[in-house]
């Protein structure tokens, strides 16, 4: 299983440039397997819209029910391991409750979380693709 970052996961369902080919590559090689999505960068996607930071074709509620519906897209509820874990992460993380919930849960899962934040790919307690 991979967890994708929200802001790959708008590119890869849009066919957005940004998308890099190893990003797409290790999508593509887990649309058999597990393409975890937290269940957080649903609510960031709302957020993101209500803000008038992201434009979507639809309406938010249509575009994470077809977004979900992607080959081997599996939504990642919030449990309470991931909770605890988004406050205990090691080292300096920034305070991004999202970023802390969505590499907590790539870090409880054990596997590689799909990002372009540089944050992130810095960041030495979680695997990361770029």
């Amino acid at each position: 299983m991979i967890v994708l970052d929200t802001h790959v996961w708008v590119w890869w369902v849009h066919g957005d440039a940004h998308l890099s080919g190893t990003q797409a590559d290790a999508i593509a090689r887990s649309e058999h397997d597990e393409i975890g999505v937290s269940i957080i960068s649903c609510w960031e996607i709302a957020k993101l819209v209500e803000n008038a930071r992201l434009d979507l074709p639809e309406s938010p509620r249509d575009w994470l029910s077809k977004a979900l519906a992607y080959p081997g897209v599996v939504l990642q509820e919030l449990t309470p391991d991931i909770v605890v874990e988004s406050t205990e992460l090691p080292g300096d993380f920034h305070r991004d409750p999202a970023d802390q919930m969505i590499v907590a849960t790539a870090r409880i899962y054990r596997c590689p979380l799909v990002t372009s934040d540089e944050k992130l790919l810095k960041y030495p307690h979680v695997e990361t693709i770029g």
